[in-house]
């Protein structure tokens, strides 16, 4: 029976069968005797991405007092939510993330607990997703931007635009008007050059 730990680019998290390709985590938000969530979905403002397997380490999901792991479809649906890489078990990414967002940001010598403290004004408003308007043109958006429109999220990739479910991605133009998901300093740290992992089913349909 899938746990709720699926993460939606608008930073959601419910049931699906569709694990995804990487977890993370934004502190401990379960009780592990129920495997379910408590009422908070965050208990910190470091909200992580990590790889689902780490020197061969092996956890029960949501089965003990630790962070909760939840699960991304893709590092861009991570980012979208309001996560970053995680300094542990992805440091080299995690060091060039943080290299392009001070590069993007016009910032340096930026601690992770800085960084995360702009993220998190960034990712909420009020408690709930907090969305932006464009920075530029839709398709002039950096790979690996997620947008929202119609209720509905999309990915920004080679100039084309993709509509994201739990499944995959599958081309898709985007109705007007759209709202920036992806929070615009991590948008900044896409533009001086940082690329996140995408779903292979991106691929597939960019060809």
């Amino acid at each position: 029976m899938p746990l709720q730990n699926r993460v939606t680019p608008t930073g959601d998290i419910v049931v699906s069968e569709h694990r995804g390709t990487f977890t993370g985590n934004r502190g401990i938000i379960h009780d592990p005797a129920t495997r379910t969530l408590l009422n908070k979905r965050w208990s910190t403002p470091a909200w992580l991405t990590c790889v689902c397997e780490f020197r061969g380490r092996r956890r029960k999901v949501m089965s003990r007092q630790s962070w909760t792991e939840l699960f991304f479809l893709d590092e861009a649906t991570a980012f979208a939510a309001g996560h970053r890489p995680c300094f542990y078990c992805r440091r080299d990414d995690a060091k060039r993330f943080r290299g392009c967002w001070e590069q993007g940001n016009g910032v340096s010598d930026l601690s992770a607990k800085a960084m995360d403290a702009v993220l998190h004004a960034e990712r909420l408003d009020r408690g709930k997703k907090r969305l932006h308007p464009l920075p530029m043109r839709l398709r002039n958006l950096p790979d690996g931007t997620m947008v929202q429109a119609s209720g509905e999220s999309y990915l920004v990739a080679d100039g084309a635009t993709l509509r994201w479910s739990f499944a995959g991605y599958s081309r898709a133009d985007v109705p007007e008007p759209a709202m920036l998901l992806t929070p615009p300093s991590t948008v900044r740290a896409f533009q001086a050059g940082y690329r996140p992992v995408l779903h292979p089913s991106a691929m597939a349909v960019l060809g």
